[in-house]
């Protein structure tokens, strides 16, 4: 349906119109039916049998667990597809609106990743906290409550380019909104790990983030062009953003968690950090498939955190497009995502999860490789003010990919490695190899550029990224994961 509406637009002389009045119609009625579908499950042991969104991939009936925890995660799923919209432009926005210089664009993307160093501090902190739902919204209060201050902001160019201080503001309140994910990310994969069956996780999950990337696709889409008519529409868009981020937050915390009865041992705070550290190098010693996989995403997040800001830069610089093109080509492969999630949700749960990252690799190869294209053919037309660039309808597909199966592998891959009840840990211990990574490899992607251009960025992304899906095909024929 939405593959032949897609094609029928294109078809129409007023395209952009038609896309303007399409998108929010048919994302809607997609929600719509998504969201049925949950709400049928939580009244009816069986779905009714005209409730038709991938009956077929569930392995058995939903639990009342399930059924509860599906409609909680898909109504934040929901919420988070818009605050995503808006910051999927976020990096534009800081280096067009705010004037932000290279290497300030590259931190702003590195405190994104970089937090997770924090998690050996926050893994034995949440494991002394009793309320754990009442921290989770507190949590969520404090973390986007100051996306309001954005509303302050000035709205004058040349108050940006003659100082930094609106900059560091500007960082300062993002370092503060992604700290969040400490708490958040590893407690989604804990929460969803602990109700859903084995056979449904990545299926169930799945039917959340097509949700998350439906509103995202209509919100960037929007966004972007009121961007264009209004270059700093953030200073009260991101206000309404952290009120809604606050709302889901709180939907989160209504997730069922019974945790595994314990004893606890007393141990001073410095022992207990001690302690994380120990558990996180034991589970990378003895479990060896794991050890592989985040090996694998070291050289992946190599490759992706080192060409991610320098992306941003070509795509303004390079390719001189507005935040409308931007939001086409984020929608292009967000709409190509959209209608392979289902489909790599069930893959996901029956294929290892070092194999399906060979997949999320090569994508990603394939549509940096494409963007090296673009350099040395830079044809393109314009239609209603989108600059479309030839190769790049190439790189949308190979992002497409990349977008559909990364969100499953990075959220939830290293659940399969381990017990329900450890879910958290190894989302940790995956986390914090992360935040190691976000130290040196976007600042290494600003100097490379600068000093060597972007076809050896991208290329070394490329290399990367090939080294690591050799290692995955290694170690799966040479480890099995124990299930």
């Amino acid at each position: 349906m939405l593959i032949s509406q897609l094609y029928y637009i294109g078809t129409k002389k007023e395209t952009a119109w038609n896309v303007l009045h399409f998108l929010p119609k048919y994302c809607y009625r997609y929600l719509q039916r998504v969201w049925r579908y949950g709400y049928l499950c939580s009244r009816y042991e069986q779905p009714p049998k005209h409730v038709a969104i991938m009956r077929s991939s569930i392995h058995q009936s939903l639990t009342s667990r399930e059924q509860h925890t599906l409609r909680l995660h898909l109504a934040y799923s929901i919420i988070e597809g818009f605050i995503l919209g808006i910051l999927a432009l976020n990096e534009f926005v800081f280096i067009k609106s705010l004037s932000g210089s290279d290497y300030e664009l590259s931190i702003l993307f590195q405190f994104s990743m970089m937090v997770f160093l924090l998690l050996v501090f926050v893994n034995e902190f949440l494991k002394r906290i009793r309320r754990r739902r009442i921290f989770l919204r507190w949590v969520g209060i404090i973390t986007r409550f100051p996306l309001l201050l954005l509303f302050f902001f000035p709205r004058s160019p040349e108050v940006y380019q003659n100082g930094a201080s609106w900059h560091m503001i500007f960082l300062a309140i993002f370092l503060v909104y992604y700290l969040a994910a400490l708490v958040i990310n590893p407690t989604i994969n804990l929460l969803l790990k602990n109700n859903y069956s084995h056979q449904n996780f990545g299926t169930l999950y799945s039917y959340s983030q097509s949700a998350n990337k439906v509103v995202l696709l209509v919100v960037t889409f929007l966004y972007g062009l009121l961007l264009d008519a209004d270059n700093y529409a953030f200073t009260y868009i991101f206000p309404v953003a952290g009120v809604l981020g606050m709302v889901s937050v709180f939907l989160l915390s209504r997730i069922d968690y019974t945790p595994p009865e314990v004893i606890r041992i007393k141990t001073t705070f410095g022992q207990s950090m001690k302690n994380s550290m120990q558990n996180m190098y034991l589970i990378l010693k003895n479990n060896r498939p794991y050890l592989h996989f985040e090996i694998g995403f070291m050289l992946y997040g190599i490759a992706f955190m080192t060409t991610y800001a320098v992306m941003t830069i070509f795509f303004y610089n390079a390719l001189g497009l507005n935040y409308s093109s931007v939001a086409f080509y984020k929608n292009g492969y967000n709409i190509l995502a959209i209608l392979l999630l289902p489909l790599f949700g069930r893959i996901m749960g029956r294929l290892d999860p070092r194999r399906f990252a060979i997949i999320t690799y090569a994508s990603l190869g394939g549509y940096l490789f494409f963007l090296i294209l673009t350099e040395y053919l830079p044809y393109f037309t314009t239609i209603w003010g989108l600059k479309i660039y030839y190769t790049l309808i190439f790189y949308v597909i190979s992002h497409g990919f990349f977008a559909a199966t990364m969100v499953l592998l990075w959220n939830i891959g290293s659940a399969y490695f381990g017990d329900d009840h450890q879910a958290d840990i190894y989302q940790s211990t995956h986390l914090f190899l992360t935040g190691v990574r976000a130290i040196f490899a976007p600042l290494a992607g600003i100097f490379i550029y600068q000093q060597f251009g972007y076809t050896v960025t991208f290329g070394i992304g490329i290399m990367a990224l090939a080294l690591a899906i050799v290692l995955m095909q290694w170690s799966y024929r040479q480890h099995k994961v124990k299930s």
